[in-house]
């Protein structure tokens, strides 16, 4: 790679209502990178029908996908810090683009997999960067920031899941898959060439709120060291694996629950159950994780988590009771997308309160990993619904997530403040024996 001219903007360019430009374009790319993920599922049934490959075969793309997309992210940040935003975004748009367009020629299951990890590539140096250019742009809305981004990614897929679901009725899924590339592909490429990162860091706003923010910068290295680090990971696997399981197995859980085609009415409009569910599904999530990252701001971390977290208990033990009712299939989804979302704006603001501005995009992308190491269970609950049914996956999904909210409030919190004050107070009292010395 080769840095391109201009990626990061002149003071004279850093205007008011710059860094709200940087977002707004932030969110459009992620737009673009969302039906990689969130659109896959209406493409494992027809992908089975042609092949016959088995549900399980096929989701190991998606898990390939998943885990390429989110732990590469490190190693794409490094290439961002290096370059700027925008090399790294144009080449995971020509890299997204080639992804789908294979994918609409993939006769084999190695070939659908290659197709998976170049795509996954592509993704997460699209999704890397943009989230971590947030963070930089608005350490005074953390939150809302990272937050209106990532909605970007969780309801970007909401305004093409009916013409990609239409494209593959008349035309074949290959035909949805290679149009639908090349056109993500080269809306994210234009883009890139606008991306521009921060001339200089930009101090937080201090906010009379209860939201502790460290002072310090860490290194990554000093990240990884620390045990604060770890148990958000930890607590964002919990909850990412349900959710990953919901998104990709949508379409299957619909079949099985013989409800996909049934009519579902809300508020005038009429769709099919499964079509209804993932549409409101992506608008739910979107809307959701600006919101949480806003209420965030206001309330603190922790504490959004497990009003967030409980929801998405409440929500997925309502599946596993009441799922074959269309109508409580297409509204208990949509809140549990809506509460599901926040992770990946609140884990953002968290590691960028706890570890500083500085390398926010490193350190992000580190814990931005748990989201592949979640994804490895998708299969695990192919095989679990096989043998158990779909009431076996909700309910471990539900224990999951409510074990995440309790820990979130009961013990990353106190660590959190713990691991902010505690290295503020040793940096001062360093500070000060330098003085004197």
């Amino acid at each position: 790679m080769t840095a391109t001219p201009q990626t990061t903007a002149t003071p004279m360019a850093e205007g008011k209502h710059f860094r709200w430009l940087q977002l707004a374009m932030g969110i459009v790319c992620m737009a673009m990178i969302a039906n990689l993920q969130y659109g896959w599922t209406l493409f494992v049934d027809p992908i089975d029908a042609k092949y016959h490959w088995g549900r399980a075969a096929i989701q190991l793309a998606f898990t390939l996908f998943v885990v390429t997309e989110t732990w590469l992210v490190p190693v794409e940040a490094w290439f961002v810090d290096k370059y700027g935003p925008s090399v790294v975004v144009m080449f995971g748009g020509i890299m997204i683009s080639i992804a789908w367009v294979m994918n609409s020629y993939a006769d084999s299951l190695v070939l659908l997999y290659i197709s998976a990890i170049i795509a996954g590539i592509g993704a997460g140096s699209v999704y890397g960067t943009c989230v971590g250019n947030a963070l930089k742009w608005f350490p005074d809305r953390r939150g809302l920031a990272a937050g209106a981004t990532a909605a970007g990614f969780g309801a970007g897929a909401a305004i093409t899941v009916v013409p990609i679901a239409n494209m593959i009725a008349a035309s074949g899924y290959q035909s949805a898959f290679f149009t639908f590339g090349i056109g993500q592909g080269a809306i994210v490429c234009l883009l890139a060439f606008l991306l521009r990162k921060p001339s200089q860091a930009m101090p937080p706003k201090k906010k009379q709120l209860n939201l502790p923010q460290t002072k310090i910068d860490f290194t990554p290295p000093q990240v990884l060291r620390s045990p604060i680090f770890w148990m958000m990971y930890l607590v964002f696997v919990m909850v990412a694996a349900g959710g990953l399981m919901t998104a990709a197995q949508i379409a299957p859980i619909a079949h099985d629950f013989k409800i996909d085609n049934e009519p579902v009415s809300i508020a005038g409009f009429q769709m099919a159950a499964l079509t209804f569910a993932i549409s409101l599904d992506r608008i739910f999530d979107g809307f959701g994780r600006p919101f949480f990252g806003w209420v965030s701001d206001t309330i603190g971390r922790e504490h959004t988590m497990f009003i967030a977290f409980g929801t998405a208990a409440i929500m997925l033990l309502t599946l596993s009771a009441y799922g074959h009712i269309p109508i409580v299939f297409v509204l208990a989804t949509a809140v549990y997308f809506g509460v599901f979302g926040e992770i990946y704006s609140l884990f953002p603001a968290t590691s960028g309160d706890t570890f500083g501005s500085k390398f926010a995009t490193t350190n992000n992308g580190m814990l931005y990993t748990a989201k592949g190491t979640a994804s490895l269970l998708v299969p695990l609950a192919s095989l679990v619904a096989s043998h158990y049914g779909w009431q076996a996956v909700f309910v471990i999904a539900v224990a999951l997530n409510a074990t995440a909210a309790l820990l979130a409030l009961f013990v990353i919190k106190p660590m959190r403040r713990a691991f902010i004050l505690g290295n503020e107070a040793t940096s001062d009292a360093r500070a000060r024996d330098v003085r004197a010395a």
